[in-house]
């Protein structure tokens, strides 16, 4: 079996070309759409794509860029990075007209992101959990959820921290890491205490 190709940051290739919301293709595909891969410099930038992609609602693209910060997110900010995702990932299940598993995923993401402060690291947390919440609420009952939200980010934008205790954004560059920081540095996948105010 040959090893699978990987791009710079250590990210699988993906070896067929996908419609926008993820979905495998024949190689020789004459879809218009295709998602695109996308080659952050960095952490903050891959931020910052995964907000546009987001805005473009182009989920699939978007959660694939966020995964690099929360990858290299510190333990009280893991939470925070995969609720966001799973939001993505639920508007993936959306497009792709799957509603259990967008109630799947709205529903995690709002344990995710249930001990938040209402905005943290300039993500409008208390916002997108009253979102997902809504979308359940519509999902369960067969009707038409609420709009996509556009990202939800303060009018500071949303930044990363690389630490815990960090209460600014920095001026530096974070690089992009080959997995997620919490395995690299051997943290357990436990729930922690989740920071306030």
């Amino acid at each position: 079996m040959s090893e699978r190709q990987r791009r710079n940051d250590g990210a699988p290739e993906q070896q067929r070309p996908r419609d926008r919301t993820g979905r495998p293709l024949a190689y020789d595909t004459s879809e218009p759409f295709l998602a695109e891969q996308h080659d952050p410099v960095s952490v903050e930038h891959a931020l910052q794509l995964g907000r546009d992609l987001w805005n473009e609602h182009r989920f699939f693209e978007a959660h694939e860029c966020l995964e690099a910060v929360w990858h290299a997110a510190p333990r009280h900010d893991r939470d925070l990075w995969q609720g966001v995702i799973q939001i993505a990932v639920a508007q993936v299940h959306r497009q792709r007209g799957n509603p259990a598993g967008s109630i799947q995923l709205y529903v995690r993401a709002g344990q995710h992101l249930a001990e938040y402060p209402p905005v943290w690291r300039g993500i409008e947390v208390a916002k997108l959990r009253r979102y997902a919440q809504a979308a359940v609420a519509a999902l369960c009952d067969e009707t038409d959820p609420p709009e996509a939200p556009v990202f939800p980010d303060t009018s500071g934008g949303a930044w990363f921290a690389y630490t815990d205790t960090q209460d600014a954004p920095s001026d530096s560059q974070t690089p992009l890491s080959n997995e997620p920081r919490w395995l690299s540095e051997g943290l357990r996948r436990t729930p922690q205490r989740k920071p306030t105010g």
